[in-house]
């Protein structure tokens, strides 16, 4: 309702090898957000594993909030076929071969959280 701006910057960082994490920032200005974010999601890194295929274990729905995500394991060559942030969480944390659906709300933030805890149950080991 006021006339102070403040901006507010989701980041998903990885090392493409099996460790991703999701950090977000809020600040005054968009470098000092983004730079919340990243010191956030370094803090937040877990470990996700996969198979030799470098796809998920198991077939899994992931909800979060009003977010809801169906992952499935693909095979050798399938590529990533999913939008957007579930893309990019799956992207970074390393996983090649993966087939995704979002349902439900469109929010960046509760899609991230919820591809990341997907991926985290889907590479459990059992």
């Amino acid at each position: 309702g006021g006339k102070r701006i403040s901006f507010r910057a989701l980041v998903i960082v990885g090392d493409k090898n099996g460790r991703a994490g999701i950090g977000i920032g809020k600040a005054n200005d968009v470098s000092a957000a983004i730079k919340k974010a990243v010191s956030t999601a370094k803090k937040k890194l877990t470990s996700i594993d996969f198979n030799e295929n470098k796809s998920i274990k198991r077939e899994v729905t992931s909800i979060f909030n009003g977010a809801k995500i169906l992952m499935r394991p693909a095979p050798e060559g399938t590529s990533i076929i999913s939008g957007g942030v579930v893309r990019s969480v799956a992207e970074l944390s390393g996983i090649k071969n993966l087939v995704a659906k979002s349902f439900g709300s469109n929010n960046k933030i509760n899609l991230a959280k919820a591809a990341l805890n997907g991926l985290l149950e889907a590479t459990k080991n059992e």
